[in-house]
């Protein structure tokens, strides 16, 4: 055992928190040892989580070390001001017509006070207290994962006191790129300090992960030495593949699971699903559109007061195991990314979980999307953009003929490659070079 060289993983989000952001380095944990590395965790003893999931625990390697030091965050300030305010710990918020005055102020604040981000008060008794802690223990690499981008300022200063170190900075979403940094309402100083210290990651830390093939391509672009590594599905949460329902129990299921917001919503699919509603008797008697997750309001009313309201199912949140039984009595599962043309690097995790279930997928979002070569390697489904209207209704129509007749065929082709372990292996061969 002595023998695995160690690698300390400094990250927020950490079971019991929810979502996708806690499972990569969880599922990274879980299989490094395999491949010669010890991992030890750093992560905050009192976090103000978005979301929780008890079911995430199980995966936590029962040896594992991990080290906990208290954080100082303003959110709890934010949320007196303003109840919306607690979408912000999931990077949501209302946006043009939806956004009241204390809505504004509070991103103007968020933004331009808190830079990168509101956790940034934990950077300095963190480099504080790991100084000590990598003097006293040999740590062969340090991973910092964001967002929470403050995190890599960590490692940032980290390795300016010790430069030998090596450092590797996770990118599960980009900094500056990402869609809803042009609605920070930053002031011009406060974009420039953004952008600096994205730079001073980009061009200190040894190696600059990121989640697609874009991102990868764009942090080079910008002076980083980065590779891909994209999220996946772990073989041992597929095991629920037993629990499908007999097709007398069913109906046809198009689902969405997960956190739905304003800035990623498929109006055009909405509209599909609503004619094929009022056009096709049979259509309408056997489709169910489920939802798993946290959907915005504002979108949940729209479509209640639609032709769709009363084939919602709507389950709300469910822990991780729970939302993948969901995947697997549904027929199409939907992703939704964000419209504009820099998104096209998003490669959201769900998609992972969703290829390993083997059913169709519908995706939305720009055009030659991360995610559209995903599904064509994998002959998943099909990526549309938000102005596909036609060619959606098609889609939806040519599926439910196939399920009628008992011919939608489950999909598994070139999926492996996207397995957590195949990953980890990936990971492991960068950490050893």
């Amino acid at each position: 055992m002595n023998s695995q060289k160690k690698i300390l993983i400094i990250t927020y989000y950490w079971p019991p928190a929810g979502g996708p952001g806690v499972q990569r380095w969880l599922k990274f944990a879980k299989y490094l040892p395999e491949f010669g590395w010890k991992p030890i965790i750093y992560t905050p003893e009192n976090p103000s989580y978005p979301l929780l999931d008890e079911s995430l625990m199980k995966d936590v390697p029962e040896d594992i070390e991990i080290v906990r030091t208290k954080i100082w965050e303003p959110y709890q300030l934010a949320e007196k001001l303003n109840k919306s305010n607690k979408k912000f710990k999931a990077g949501q918020f209302d946006v043009g017509k939806n956004q009241s005055w204390k809505s504004k102020l509070s991103i103007w604040v968020r933004g331009n006070f808190f830079i990168p981000d509101a956790r940034v008060f934990w950077v300095k008794p963190s480099v504080k207290f790991l100084e000590n802690y990598l003097k006293e223990n040999k740590i062969d690499v340090v991973v910092t994962s964001g967002p929470p981008h403050s995190l890599h300022l960590i490692g940032l200063n980290l390795k300016k006191k010790f430069p030998d170190l090596k450092w590797i900075a996770d990118f599960r979403d980009p900094w500056t790129e990402i869609s809803y940094y042009k609605h920070l309402k930053l002031t011009k100083t406060s974009d420039r300090k953004h952008r600096q210290l994205e730079s001073d990651v980009f061009r200190n830390a040894d190696i600059t992960l990121a989640t697609s093939y874009t991102d990868a391509e764009n942090f080079r672009n910008k002076g980083a030495n980065s590779f891909c590594i994209t999220n996946g599905f772990d073989e041992s949460d597929s095991n629920t593949q037993t629990l499908k329902p007999s097709k007398s129990q069913t109906r046809f299921t198009l689902s969405y699971i997960g956190v739905l917001e304003q800035l990623r919503n498929p109006e055009n699919l909405w509209k599909a699903l609503d004619d094929l509603v009022k056009e096709n008797a049979e259509f309408s008697e056997n489709f169910v559109l489920k939802f798993a997750g946290r959907i915005d309001d504002k979108i949940l009313s729209t479509l209640k007061n639609s032709t769709l309201s009363n084939h919602i199912l709507n389950l709300g949140y469910l822990s991780h195991d729970k939302a993948i039984e969901e995947m697997q009595t549904s027929d199409i599962l939907l992703i939704t990314n964000f419209p504009n043309e820099s998104s096209k690097g998003i490669i959201p995790g769900k998609i992972f979980e969703y290829l390993a279930t083997g059913k169709q997928i519908i995706s939305f979002g720009p055009n030659h999307a991360d995610v559209s070569r995903i599904l064509e390697e994998t002959k998943a489904g099909k990526h549309f953009s938000y102005t596909d209207s036609k060619t959606v209704k098609e889609f939806i129509l040519k599926k439910f003929e196939l399920w009628k007749s008992g011919n939608l065929l489950k999909n598994d082709q070139n999926i492996e490659q996207f397995s957590r372990k195949n990953l980890t292996k990936k990971l492991a061969e960068i950490l050893d070079n």
